[in-house]
């Protein structure tokens, strides 16, 4: 199976070497996976978040014809997720699965924004209970990866679900940009495949235990990441 994938386009900020990226893909995959972040809020006040989220999706029409699911991530407001739900062409998932058939094979999807093992300063202040329903949703996506009977994994989720791939960020932080508490969700859960985003300076992959957790973010690896499952690996290569 082929799958593409990406993370922190932050359109308008990348949306040029997004449409680049996309240009140049040579083969179709059988999967379009995106872990969030597809605008940046602070640069959309103009155009509003709606406006740049159509652009990301215009930028794929004609050229992109399997299916695409994307998470959220923080620059998606939660106030927004039902509208974009609505009025996107890409199927987001917030702490929902999705089984999909790629030739004879159940591929199953749980999207979600993720959690954090220490909320932010902003969230703190802004979020009423976010301590609480970061902590619920690791019991959430748990039980959608336990309740899946399929061939083939994956969690998409914008928030790294380990430290061992924030790489050059600050260390001070971790708990701010990750949940470690994840990594046992998913060895338990056998997921087969980690697609998430988020950490700017991190490490673009990852193994915990035998399962790869990739960063695709889509700065970091100068263009979209393809994945080959049949090579996926230790030493994964990428190719853009």
């Amino acid at each position: 199976m082929l799958f593409v994938t990406t993370a922190d386009i932050h359109s308008p900020i990348y949306y040029d070497l997004f449409v680049k990226s996309i240009n140049n893909l040579q083969k179709q995959p059988d999967l379009f996976l995106i872990a969030g972040d597809l605008i940046d809020r602070s640069n959309t006040k103009d155009t509003g978040p709606f406006k740049e989220l159509r652009r990301v999706s215009n930028a794929m029409f004609g050229k992109i014809s399997c299916p695409i699911f994307a998470c959220f991530g923080n620059n998606e407001f939660e106030q927004d997720w039902d509208k974009i739900k609505q009025n996107s062409e890409i199927k987001f998932l917030q702490d929902e699965s999705v089984v999909v058939d790629i030739d004879g094979k159940k591929v199953g999807i749980v999207g979600s924004k993720g959690s954090l093992d220490r909320p932010t300063w902003w969230q703190t202040n802004n979020i009423p209970s976010i301590a609480d329903t970061y902590k619920k949703r690791i019991e959430t996506i748990g039980n959608l990866l336990g309740e899946m009977d399929v061939d083939y994994k994956i969690l998409l989720i914008h928030y790294p679900p380990t430290y061992e791939i924030l790489g050059g960020e600050n260390p001070s932080g971790y708990g701010e940009l990750a949940c470690k508490e994840l990594e046992k969700v998913i060895v338990d859960q056998k997921v087969d495949l980690v697609i998430s985003g988020h950490a700017h300076r991190g490490k673009r992959e990852v193994w915990i235990d035998d399962i790869p957790v990739l960063n695709v973010g889509l700065s970091l690896n100068n263009g979209l990441v393809i994945v080959d499952t049949d090579k996926l690996k230790h030493g994964l290569e990428k190719f853009f």
